[in-house]
């Protein structure tokens, strides 16, 4: 089995990051972690987060209160949802910032 773990900023200021984790066992995804972070008010924060705790992948998109809406997705494996996790993140983190930030002002 292989752990691969790494970081990847998405804004020229680095404020913004992907941290991806995720268990590997010949070529299959066993179970994955990819989450966008924001630095927000001096601290990094955590927007949106695709997992496969609980026993099925999913997102969740976590509010600045803290609540979390979950979102089960329904792929074949887990290699295509951590592949649809990152490229979600890495097309839309903006956008997830953007929300997050407005609810912070409400």
């Amino acid at each position: 089995m292989r752990e691969i773990e790494y970081l990847v900023y998405l804004s020229p200021e680095m404020e913004d990051r992907l941290r991806v984790s995720a268990l590997q066992e010949q070529g299959s995804i066993l179970g994955f972690v990819v989450q966008y972070e924001a630095f927000l008010k001096g601290e990094w924060r955590p927007i949106v987060r695709y997992d496969t705790a609980h026993g099925f992948s999913h997102r969740d998109r976590i509010r600045p209160s803290g609540v979390m809406e979950k979102q089960p997705l329904f792929f074949d494996s887990y290699n295509l949802a951590l592949t649809h996790a990152s490229l979600d993140l890495k097309a839309n983190w903006a956008s997830y910032r953007d929300a997050y930030e407005q609810e912070m002002k409400e």
